[in-house]
């Protein structure tokens, strides 16, 4: 084979899905506490930019490993042909329903695969499991064992005497609980196993480096990108008439909230797709917004005027003047009020309300009105967002592909480590320009993205490097 691959091999419901779950990072592999769930072999690779790193094979369990090995041990060959004997037996009983279960998980072992038993040392060792190791033998592929814990009591000493006269390699290793080092443990182990494997495994382990990278650098560009759209956002709603009703607010402040928490949800989506999530269940996270001022605001356009503006603008200047508009929104519109005052005021004429909301400048009509909501002005309400994210992420990263449960998304104290006051005050002067719904330049972009990696690596490893592993 042109990558690495190993067949997850092992005594039914001994936690072999689970181990393949995680090492391959994938939720699609079924998991039960049933014995025989898996029915039939499964290849999961895991591929970065396309490039297959390694391939695990989920397999289903040994049902009838003495059956097997009898018929093995009535041929009697040298040990260098022993594998040509176990290749019989697979083309010998390929269609014999008794033994489906076997000829399933020794294909990808005659074809190349190297060999990984699972033991679980909360059940004590029995001799029943010798027929299985034996029969791995006689495979003579590269093999290593792993020790899995499904329960609390502990063998592991009786286990690792026994695996010790049948494997070249023995590792303890709880798929519920991998972290990412523990998964470039087992990776280096296996570059041990055979030294024609050596080098492929030791590319492999650099090309998993880098995907954890690349999946860091995506999601602190996907958080980066949430932040800034979030703070700028404004929601409006056209107003059809001069006043303004609590229920118009209301509904435009509910509109707003709404749209903010689909903006963090479609993010959170995508997150989860990044760390190969599909099947995810998780608490319910909803952005609170109960301490937050939303800042809303009934506003006129820079156009936009009501009648009794237009009256006294007209009863004291006698027309529509750029100065008049300048006047009514306090300087901020020098430029479009000399516009107005130039289509409107060298008419010499006065226009009334709804004449005047048919003329267009910039293709806006005069006299348009509108609530509005948003930039978030509330100086907290970025932070909030970040941490939750920030989170949000780091909770993906630490969690293991093999976990069922749901997704708790309660830690105060992971929060304060991922963003500490140091990481504020670097962010502030962006979110600055957030608030003000101003764009950042590039180099700024790559900079917020920057310090949000940094965190999230302190997260995932402890660390600001990978390398540091």
């Amino acid at each position: 084979m042109k990558h690495p691959s190993f067949c997850v091999v092992g005594h039914p419901n001994k936690g072999k899905s689970s181990i393949v779950a995680s090492l391959a990072l994938d939720d699609t592999v079924a998991i039960s506490n049933i014995p025989g769930t898996t029915h039939y072999k499964r290849s999961y690779p895991l591929q970065v930019d396309g490039k297959v790193v390694y391939e695990l094979f989920d397999t289903p369990g040994f049902q009838r490993a003495r059956r097997v090995l009898a018929w093995l041990e009535q041929h009697e060959v040298s040990a260098d042909k022993k594998h040509e004997v176990v290749r019989a037996f697979v083309n010998e009983h390929r269609d014999d329903p008794k033994f489906h279960d076997e000829i399933e998980l020794l294909e990808p072992i005659l074809d190349g695969a190297g060999i990984i038993y699972v033991v679980d040392a909360s059940k004590p060792y029995s001799s029943e499991y010798e027929a299985e190791m034996e029969i791995l033998r006689w495979c003579n592929q590269p093999s290593m064992a792993l020790i899995n814990h499904i329960e609390n009591d502990d063998y592991s000493d009786e286990w690792k005497r026994a695996l010790g006269y049948y494997f070249k390699l023995i590792r303890t290793y709880n798929p519920m609980q991998s972290s990412f080092k523990e998964q470039l443990h087992i990776l280096e182990s296996m570059a041990h196993l055979n030294e024609e494997w050596t080098e492929s495994v030791k590319e492999s382990i650099v090309l998993f480096k880098q995907y954890h990278e690349q999946m860091i650098q995506k999601s602190a560009l996907l958080i980066s990108e949430l932040i800034q759209e979030s703070v700028t956002h404004i929601e409006k709603t056209t107003l059809h008439k001069e006043d303004v009703t609590e229920a118009d607010k209301s509904a435009l402040e509910q509109k707003y909230k709404q749209r903010l928490r689909d903006m963090e949800t479609a993010s959170y989506k995508k997150i989860e797709a990044v760390w190969n999530y599909q099947h995810l269940q998780k608490e319910s996270f909803l952005l609170p917004f109960e301490e937050i001022d939303l800042f809303s605001e009934e506003a006129a356009s820079i156009f936009g005027l009501t009648k009794k503006e237009l009256l006294f603008s007209a009863t004291t200047s006698g027309a529509i003047t750029g100065a008049g508009v300048d006047m009514i929104f306090a300087g901020h519109t020098a430029f479009l009020g000399a516009l107005i005052g130039g289509v409107v005021g060298a008419t010499g004429a006065y226009f009334g309300f709804d004449e005047l909301s048919e003329v267009k400048i910039l293709g806006q009509k005069l006299g348009q009105r509108y609530l509005q909501m948003g930039p978030m002005k509330n100086r907290n309400f970025p932070y909030i967002l970040l941490s939750r994210a920030l989170l949000y992420t780091t909770k993906l990263m630490q969690r293991s592909h093999a976990k069922r449960d749901i997704l708790s998304l309660h830690d105060g104290a992971l929060k304060e480590q991922l963003l500490d006051e140091k990481l504020k005050k670097s962010l502030e002067k962006y979110h600055k320009k957030f608030r003000k719904a101003e764009k950042l330049s590039y180099d700024e972009q790559k900079e917020y993205q920057r310090l949000l990696e940094e965190s999230l690596k302190r997260g995932c490893y402890g660390y600001s490097s990978i390398d540091s592993l």
